[in-house]
């Protein structure tokens, strides 16, 4: 693996993308003191989870290797911190990493907004979709728990940021899609969403057997107990 900067180059994207990256950023801001969320991280041994789980991503996030400048691979977490913590924790956690890195020199300040959306943003709320969708379509089961978000979801989430990122890339004519397509689209949708489908999976396996009360979206009145 390399040690590289985790995020988007300040100049990799031209200057309305950015713009619009901070545009967004500052809508999920508003959004998230309106839901009232923010509260829960008044109490002490959820603000200390929160934070121990951040912190542990922030490691987690240095660790990454890439083809080319905005086209990285690394396991994300994302999927996990939002079934511990709900979307706009998971959200929140995310743009705390991208800020300390871009504060200690290892991520771009211009591009933190963009970064926020997609590496963020964007798989919790697949994440977070896949959860509320199971809950109303499935039984509740353990397994189905389990499976679904820990396995399912964590793999959909990752695989939306390498969509994304495609998109983004072509869009912005910072690479072909020929070029993106035969270099990072496969990776970053097939093998690196299995690989964080495992890890999460089996952190949340762990978490749901061992610690239930760190997941906020799993009852074990309600997956175990009454089966």
């Amino acid at each position: 693996m390399n040690f590289t900067a985790p995020g988007l180059s300040a100049s990799l994207l031209p200057e309305s993308f950015y713009l619009i990256g901070w545009l967004g950023l500052a809508f999920l801001a508003w959004r998230w003191l309106m839901s009232g969320d923010w509260r829960r991280l008044a109490e002490p041994q959820k603000l200390n989870l929160f934070l121990g789980a951040t912190v542990a991503l922030l490691a987690l996030w240095q660790i990454r290797t890439g083809i080319k400048p905005g086209l990285t691979f690394h396991f994300y977490g994302v999927a996990a911190l939002t079934l511990m913590f709900g979307f706009w924790r998971a959200t929140f956690a995310g743009a705390l990493i991208l800020l300390a890195n871009a504060a200690f020199g290892r991520g771009s300040w211009n591009a933190l907004g963009v970064d926020a959306l997609l590496v963020a943003a964007l798989p919790a709320a697949v994440s977070w979709g896949i959860f509320r969708l199971l809950d109303r379509r499935l039984p509740n089961h353990f397994f189905v728990y389990v499976l679904g978000n820990g396995f399912f979801g964590a793999a959909l989430s990752v695989a939306a940021i390498g969509l994304a990122t495609t998109a983004l890339m072509t869009v912005s004519g910072t690479y072909t899609l020929d070029y993106l397509l035969t270099h990072y689209t496969p990776y970053a949708t097939l093998l690196i969403s299995w690989a964080e489908a495992f890890t999460t999976g089996m952190a949340i396996t762990v978490m749901a057997v061992y610690r239930p009360v760190w997941l906020e979206t799993f009852d074990d009145v309600k997956y175990i107990q009454n089966k």
